[in-house]
């Protein structure tokens, strides 16, 4: 049976000291929780939240890593620096990275093998943006973003990855996807992961709903069948928003 896997994303919020303090009440808060739990501070803070989440039941998390291995690449962060700091999830493919920075399946494609050949966990995130979704064409392209997204992935990493689907038209627009279209997509992500990977991993699969899930739907989105958490920006910032989420399964 799949586990729930509840995932904050704090973008480019919280100062380093901020990120502690937030890392240390949610270390309280969710002690014990039944569920997997993972928190994505900035790169600057992921070494002193690390150091608070050591021991805990709640994961250190990257919001992006390079495609390259190492070297002369100004600005990027490697796989191996990630995971010298002791990070075990990293975000990749993210709307506000394919959409606001212009990455492409084949870059998001070589940053989900170079995570999963590491030894790291990957949440490969897909989504349709607005025009597509009123064109109807939300299965054709969330489809090609899991298969490209997946492409040359052996079968036997698929336990290290998880999918997020973001409906970018639902995300401050004013627009919402209820829970049963929301459930319509993971179920189609599932089905193009059993074409790829046979009946055992899809189901296997964790796929997280990122379609601005807060407190007062979480709920309902987590009921359906095939939402198994979340990846939540804005409602996870506080403590106070974050973990009624977490605990509403």
């Amino acid at each position: 049976m799949r586990g729930y896997f509840i995932a904050g994303n704090w973008k480019m919020h919280k100062t380093c000291a901020e990120a502690v303090a937030l890392a240390q009440e949610l270390v309280r808060e969710l002690r014990g929780g039944p569920h997997t739990y993972m928190i994505a501070p900035s790169f600057t803070a992921l070494d002193a939240v690390g150091k608070v989440l050591r021991g805990s039941n709640v994961l250190l998390g990257a919001q992006d890593v390079s495609s390259e291995e190492w070297g002369a690449h100004t600005g990027e962060v490697s796989v191996l620096q990630l995971e010298d700091l002791g990070v075990q999830v990293v975000i990749v493919g993210h709307s506000e990275r394919r959409h606001g920075r212009g990455e492409n399946d084949k870059l998001i494609n070589q940053k989900v093998r170079r995570v999963l050949e590491s030894g790291l966990r990957v949440i490969l995130c897909v989504g349709e943006r607005l025009q597509e979704y009123e064109a109807g064409c939300t299965n054709e392209v969330v489809g090609t973003q899991v298969r490209a997204g997946m492409a040359d992935v052996c079968g036997s990493l698929m336990h290290n990855v998880t999918v997020a689907y973001e409906p970018v038209w639902a995300i401050g627009t004013g627009k919402t996807a209820t829970p049963a279209q929301a459930n319509a997509v993971h179920a189609h992500i599932r089905s193009v992961v059993r074409e790829m990977y046979g009946a055992a991993i899809a189901e296997a699969l964790c796929i997280q709903y990122g379609g601005s899930m807060k407190a007062e739907n979480a709920r309902a989105l987590l009921a359906e069948e095939h939402i198994d958490g979340g990846l939540i920006g804005g409602a996870s910032l506080e403590a106070a928003s974050f973990v009624p989420i977490a605990r509403s399964v």
